[in-house]
């Protein structure tokens, strides 16, 4: 009820929509989260730029979108190439007539290990050491990829036209608190709160620009469902990802899988997106880098 209740205002308040006549590209949107940004973005008036390194689902997202009525393109890609990071800027503003006003950094995986080898009794290891490659693939797709998309789109976003722009930067609570087996995504989440703080600090006093963190616990997407089910991301050089949570982890938490989340159930992809579509709209428009928790009270 309160959710229809905040749709049926915010009608009555924008009734163009909150993102009418605004440009956002929403990175690894293909599926997930990401997807669910674009639907909601979209029906709140933004023309959308679909951006996946899938593009097969990213073109699906699209179609799903100018079906329904909405606007959006694909520009499929690698995030860690940095000349399509250069084409998918060039083609969101030739989309846009010249202009873009938001970006969503939201790409991005785990792949987990931990930092130093346990021995057991019969002398085999109990976990996998973090290699260097995933060190620096997570480092890369989480920071860097979004840093090199802000300075490529840094020229419609230091304008002054009187009209919103925004920077979204996805993190997680392994960002905020850490967690084990992710040295490499918690130091890279971290980083994308100091990200959105510099943007914050650097384009705001003259240019009104709003660079904000959305930080999320458990959602239900495919890092946190099951391993067995077999999800799995290939990175540039071949590497087959595993994603998930082991089957066996889940069980062993039995009853008390979310014992440490006030609202007692994880959160869903849509009320992920809803979060993010929140803090892009005029009604954040006071709200500046700071670190959104949206996490069912997780870790409050």
């Amino acid at each position: 009820m309160a959710e229809k209740r905040v749709t049926q205002i915010a009608s009555h308040l924008f009734p163009k929509g909150m993102l009418a006549g605004q440009v956002a590209i929403i990175t690894g949107s293909g599926q997930g989260i990401g997807a669910e940004a674009t639907q909601l973005f979209a029906r709140e008036g933004a023309k959308v730029v679909v951006q996946d390194i899938d593009s097969a689902k990213a073109n699906a997202v699209t179609k799903a979108i100018n079906d329904a009525g909405g606007q959006a393109i694909s520009v499929p890609g690698d995030m860690l190439n940095a000349q399509y990071i250069d084409e998918l800027v060039k083609k969101a503003a030739e989309f846009g007539g010249g202009k873009i006003h938001i970006i969503v950094n939201n790409a991005g995986f785990t792949w987990d290990g931990v930092i130093h080898k346990v021995w057991a009794v019969l002398q085999k290891p109990t976990s996998k050491l973090m290699t260097d490659k995933q060190w620096e693939t997570i480092i890369a797709l989480h920071n860097t990829a979004p840093f090199k998309l802000v300075r490529a789109a840094a020229p419609y976003f230091r304008v002054k036209d009187g009209e919103p722009r925004n920077i979204i930067n996805i993190s997680s609570t392994s960002g905020v608190n850490g967690n084990a087996g992710q040295a490499n995504y918690g130091v890279a989440k971290a980083g994308v709160t100091g990200f959105s703080k510099v943007i914050a600090k650097e384009w705001g006093p003259s240019f009104g620009v709003r660079a904000n963190t959305v930080a999320f616990g458990h959602i239900l997407t495919r890092l946190t469902a099951a391993k067995e089910e077999g999800a799995f991301v290939t990175t540039p050089d071949g590497n087959k990802v595993a994603l998930g949570i082991p089957k066996a982890q889940k069980e062993a938490a039995g009853s008390n899988t979310h014992a440490d989340i006030p609202l007692r159930r994880p959160g869903t992809a849509t009320e992920a997106a809803s979060a993010i579509l929140a803090v892009a709209s005029p009604l954040f428009s006071y709200v500046n880098g700071q670190t959104i928790m949206v996490t069912g009270g997780r870790n409050m």
